[in-house]
């Protein structure tokens, strides 16, 4: 599918500022959109939406239909009444320049708490008939999901394989006596997802509202100690214990010497075949619910996926193994029609992932910060994109445009000087000018590049399991020139 020729932001809603700690789907979201408008922006690219997992990581979310509670927006619940001023008043701990997982979480896990309580015995009837409405409209996850995060929490949040027979293997008996036990924090977590999912639709109805679209993020893969794999457990690579014989990562590459071990279960595709890969066209479905367009996370793994054994503590001793994405994208799109889906196209990309992503129309990525290590042959260099992509000057998993040309090697920056007429001195911008000149249908820039922000600013690095995903920026740091610059780029090259 064409994209129109359009700019946008790469954002997390986690990075924006505000009072508790940590960016969220209240009034700052809303002030973030009405700058995208300002300058000239059309897109507002995130991470994924669901919950946080190892090392923080929205990529390892507890469920992949689930959003992530810690960006609920504790004002809209103290205007509800579910919440006091006292509750919402910021505490020592909370950084307004990083998130600081370790004081967020508490404090906001508190703060949900008390609004589930108090929504509990005071919820007026208008209120309960809606929170009934989305329980009904989202009954084929959210229970599921509910009691296993219930069960995750009386468990000391050990693999679910460790659980009790009944509840690991998801007797009947058990699943039913488990209901009665943890209805409380059932329904904890069930008014979360409420209080989420109708934030989230305010959100992205007034972003629609003002031409902004939102981009979403689906990781290929989702963690083992998710809701879907134990719900779902015959969809994927376990043993007889429910342990994962095999796991998700990729070889060798830009990023690290050893690959990187992922860790997620691997899909048992012929069960997939079986049902016609029902549980892809409802969580394709699901994401599209949510979002305009879909970026999907690690698209080569549709056409082969490097397969590590579970007792290898690296990706290196991996194979590939073929993948049945046609089959796959063909029942999605037998189901749900045309998809703008923009395939993540990036690693060790074989002819076969080319044809898979061209088939289907899905435009690619271009990363401008790996055009110039080599030659002017380059698939990344702008002079040999082409419209159905998507230029990035980076990723959230790449350094900041001023951290890598602080890092780059000699001839990577006699490259880029002589290729973008620059000295360097503003190589952001000289960078955000190339992506946005080049033929490739949409233009996507990081904050952190519109700010020209140093490496301790990037989002992740992948490989790194811990210490990532906590940047945020403040408002003081946005000055009028960066949208009205934003601006005329897209009015010069039609964006």
């Amino acid at each position: 599918m064409r994209f129109p020729r359009t700019s946008g932001i790469l954002l997390h809603p986690t990075s924006l500022p505000g009072p508790h700690g940590s960016g969220d789907l209240g009034v700052e979201a809303r002030h973030f959109v009405d700058w995208l408008v300002a300058a000239g922006q059309s897109l507002w690219q995130m991470l994924p939406l669901g919950g946080i997992g190892p090392g923080n990581s929205p990529y390892m979310s507890s469920s992949a239909f689930a959003g992530n509670v810690l960006m609920i927006d504790l004002l809209e619940l103290q205007h509800q009444g579910w919440l006091t001023a006292a509750d919402v008043a910021p505490v020592a701990g909370l950084r307004d320049d990083k998130l600081d997982f370790a004081a967020v979480v508490p404090y906001r896990m508190e703060r949900l708490a008390r609004a589930a309580e108090r929504f509990g015995s005071a919820a007026t009837a208008a209120q309960r008939a809606d929170y009934l409405r989305f329980c009904d409209a989202q009954a084929n996850w959210l229970p599921d999901y509910a009691l296993f995060m219930a069960l995750c929490e009386s468990h000391g949040w050990r693999d679910w394989c460790e659980w009790e027979a009944g509840l690991a293997t998801r007797q009947p008996a058990a699943l039913a006596a488990a209901r009665l036990q943890h209805a409380e924090r059932i329904a904890f977590w069930t008014f979360c997802q409420w209080c989420f999912f109708r934030q989230w639709a305010e959100l992205k109805a007034y972003a629609n509202q003002r031409r902004i679209q939102i981009v979403g993020d689906a990781p290929i893969f989702i963690a083992y100690m998710s809701a879907e794999v134990w719900a779902n457990q015959k969809l994927f690579e376990l043993d007889s214990d429910g342990r994962p014989t095999v796991v998700a990562g990729v070889p060798p590459d830009f990023f690290s010497a050893t690959g990187q071990r992922w860790g997620n279960p691997l899909y048992r595709w012929s069960e997939h075949a079986h049902d016609g890969y029902a549980w892809w066209v409802e969580r394709i479905r699901r994401t599209f619910e949510l979002v305009d367009i879909v970026r999907i996370d690690h698209f080569r793994g549709f056409a082969a996926y490097w397969e590590i054994p579970a007792s290898e503590p690296t990706a290196m001793k991996g194979q590939w193994v073929p993948a049945p994405g046609e089959a796959m994208f063909k029942a999605v799109a037998k189901a749900l029609g045309p998809m703008p889906i923009i395939a993540e196209d990036l690693g060790v990309i074989t002819p076969d992932v080319d044809a898979l992503r061209k088939k289907f129309g899905f435009p690619g990525m271009r990363i401008l910060q790996f055009a110039f290590a080599g030659d002017a042959s380059d698939r990344f260099l702008p002079h040999n994109h082409e419209p159905d992509t998507v230029v990035y000057t980076g990723t959230h998993d790449n350094d900041t445009v001023a951290g890598w040309w602080a890092k780059a090697s000699d001839q990577e920056r006699h490259f880029a000087r002589g290729y973008l007429d620059t000295d360097g001195h503003d190589i952001p911008w000289t960078m955000i000018r190339a992506a946005m000149m080049s033929v490739a249908d949409t233009a996507v820039h990081p904050m952190q590049d519109v700010l020209a922000l140093p490496t301790e600013c990037r989002m992740n690095y992948p490989g790194q399991e811990s210490g990532w995903w906590r940047w945020r920026f403040r408002w003081a740091e946005v000055q009028p020139w960066h949208a009205g610059r934003l601006a005329e780029l897209c009015r010069l090259y039609a964006r």
